[in-house]
Order: C-alpha cells, then sequence, then structure tokens
C-alpha cells in the first residue's frame, strides 16, 4: 500500500463513451491530469462496461506509464468461473486485458450472503492468496454489498484480508438497508483500511432536488459532488476513496478539492444532515445505476434507465420522464410490464431493491395508457 500517493482514485466503471465504445481520446486526457496532479489509484473489474475497462486501461495507461507510476486494482467476479480450476485462467486473462504482470490489489467481487459461499466451495480465496504469495497480486481484498453481520462473518472466516471496499456515503450512512456505519465499524474493528465506492451513490448526491441543491448552495462553497465526496474522505481509516468520473469537467472538479483534502466543517456537516433530511421525505428509488441487474435480465429491461425516470419525475416533476420511458428507453418486449418476476435482477442487487416490485409502481405510472 506504500505506492498509493492520495486517498482519492479514479473509479473505471463509468468511462466517458462514444455510443457503445469507450471515448479512448478523453480517457487518455483524463488518466494524465489524474497522475499529473498527484493521483495514482484506478479502479476495475472484468464486467464494468461489459470488458471495455480493462482494455481501455491498458490502451489510455498502462502502455502509457511505467507499470511504477500507478496502482490498480482488479476484481475476482463471481459469474466467470463455476469451479476452483477456472480461476487462474481467469485471472490471467485479465492481466492480459490490463496489461500487465501483477495487480497492485485483487478483490473477492461483491461479497454477499448469496455468492460467499460460492467463493468458499472454489477456494477463491486461498488461489487468491496464493497469487500474493506467487507475486501476482500485492494485496488481497474484498468489495461488500451486504449487511454488517454478513462482513463480520467473511473477515473472521479470512482474517488475512487486507482491504475492504465498501458502500459509504452520507446518504446511506445510517440506511437499513446499506448499512455504511455498520458496515465500516466492522472493517475499524478488524483493523482493515477501507476502500469507499458510490460516494455519490452513483450521482444521487450530485443531481440533487431543488431543494437539497439549495442548502449546499447557501454554503457558497463547492460542488454537491464535493460535499459528498469529502464526508467519506473525512472518517478515519479511509485509505481510498473512488470516484467513477465519467468526463474531463468531473475529474477536474474532484481533483480540486482533494488535492489538498480538508474534512468537512461544523456548518458542512449540519447542511449535510439537512439533505439526507429531504432524501428521506422524497422516497426516491436508491439505485446507483451500476447495472449489474441489466446483464441477466432475460427481457433486456433497462431496469436502472427506468427507475432514474421515475426519481425524475417525482423529483423535478418533469413531465419530459414520459417522453424518455416511451421513446428512449424502452422497445417492445422490454418496458417494465414485460418483467416476468423471475428475480435475477434482485439477486445481484447491491442495493438489495425490490426490484420486481418497483418496476410494477414503474409500469402504473408510465404505462397508465
Amino acid at each position: 500500500m506504500e505506492k498509493i500517493r492520495k486517498n482519492f482514485g479514479f473509479g473505471c466503471m463509468r468511462l466517458p463513451m462514444i455510443g457503445e465504445d469507450v471515448d479512448m481520446e478523453q480517457t487518455k486526457q483524463m488518466v494524465d491530469c489524474f497522475l499529473e496532479q498527484g493521483f495514482n489509484y484506478f479502479d476495475t473489474a472484468h464486467g464494468y462496461l461489459q470488458g471495455k475497462s480493462e482494455l481501455a486501461l491498458k490502451e489510455c495507461l498502462t502502455s502509457r506509464y511505467p507499470r511504477e507510476d500507478y496502482v490498480l486494482t482488479n476484481k475476482l467476479s463471481g459469474s466467470y468461473f463455476k469451479k476452483e480450476e477456472d480461476i487462474r485462467p481467469f485471472f490471467e486473462s485479465q492481466l492480459a486485458a490490463c496489461g500487465v504482470d501483477y495487480f497492485d490489489f485483487y478483490l473477492m467481487h461483491s461479497q454477499s450472503t448469496t455468492n460467499y459461499q460460492h467463493y468458499r466451495d472454489c477456494r477463491a480465496y486461498e488461489t487468491a492468496f496464493a497469487l500474493k504469495a506467487e507475486g501476482k497480486v500485492r494485496h488481497v481484498g474484498i468489495s461488500f454489498h451486504d449487511r454488517a453481520a454478513v462482513l463480520e462473518q467473511i473477515l473472521t472466516d479470512y482474517p488475512a484480508i487486507e482491504v475492504v471496499q465498501i458502500q459509504f456515503n452520507y446518504l446511506d450512512y445510517d440506511d437499513v438497508a446499506v448499512q455504511s456505519r455498520k458496515c465500516y465499524e466492522v472493517c475499524r474493528r478488524h483493523g482493515k483500511p477501507v476502500l469507499v465506492m458510490e460516494p455519490v451513490k452513483g450521482g444521487s448526491l450530485v443531481n440533487l432536488p431543488d431543494d437539497a441543491k439549495a442548502v449546499l448552495d447557501a454554503l457558497h462553497g463547492g460542488s454537491p459532488a464535493s460535499y459528498a465526496i469529502r464526508f467519506a474522505a473525512g472518517f478515519p481509516g479511509m485509505l481510498m476513496v473512488l470516484s467513477g468520473m465519467s468526463s474531463m469537467e468531473q475529474m477536474q472538479d474532484n481533483l480540486s478539492y482533494m488535492k489538498d483534502f480538508t474534512p468537512l466543517n461544523d456548518a458542512e456537516r449540519t447542511a449535510v444532515s439537512k439533505v439526507v433530511e429531504i432524501f428521506r421525505k422524497q422516497d426516491l428509488i436508491p439505485c446507483t445505476s451500476c447495472r449489474y441487474c441489466t446483464d441477466g435480465c432475460p427481457k433486456h429491461i433497462s431496469i436502472p434507465d427506468l427507475f432514474a425516470i421515475m426519481n425524475a419525475k417525482h423529483t423535478h416533476h418533469d413531465w419530459n420522464a414520459d417522453y424518455y420511458y416511451e421513446d428512449v428507453h424502452t422497445g417492445p418486449g422490454s418496458r417494465a410490464s414485460d418483467c416476468i418476476r423471475c428475480g435475477q435482477c434482485e439477486r445481484v442487487c447491491p442495493q438489495h431493491l425490490p426490484i420486481r416490485q418497483l418496476l410494477q409502481d414503474v409500469a402504473k405510472e408510465f404505462e397508465k395508457g
């Protein structure tokens, strides 16, 4: 962990896109800017952007800079191995895709009650520790999406885990489903450094309801993102806060306040608490648009987009939402009402959302005719 230069990282799940492809030129510019400003931590996974994230890092980062200039994290996702023998070939394919011969961090991806036993049965943790012993991985950790009790169990079963990546932001801090605070406290009790994902909750803490935005604007300080990211970075034991930046504008904003980081002051903390209260009254769908749900959907329903449209209509009374529902994000056979309630989406949702019921709500709102 000695290579890490600052506590802010480039999450590569939401890279700039041109249609279905990564905007390589803008990504190169963002990588260059990030490194020039003294930051060096990059985070990816094979499933990000359907495999394009790893390849983009090879083209934009690893083929252009010496290996000692950056810290690279990748993950072992459960959907890419069925037995122990599958893991090493998959790992080697990730090294090749990224253009490196080792990963600084290798995380067991999205650990939860639903997939933890699969990792145990396939000796995934043991394989990762062996890869570390061979020098192909510098540090072994987990990314985690579940209740604090499950995290307690994993860290008890595998005390050699070195870092834990959790969802942590001011909206989820005391949320009963996500349990950010409780998971953070488990990490602290076990002495594990924390990697933060979703500090702006998939953009929800950037695109605020008008009354919430007014609260932060009254501080006459930074952007909405700045308060969310500084909130997360201000806790003891936070090794890294990741931001999924998809434009140079977002990157420049993030770097402006993370280059010389200062935690939130009392007035800013009070304002953030008011924003949480406003959100609680809005009754919005707490989807982060990770898109894990869409990969296995047999009806190809664009679930995160439909939830975002629903939130936009409730937050801004945005009647354009009806247009986006009908003409942009749905098609024959892929409307909310076309859900066959198989439950595949709910099994992989990091937010533990009742997606099947929520899709019924969306259909009721937008398919009145």
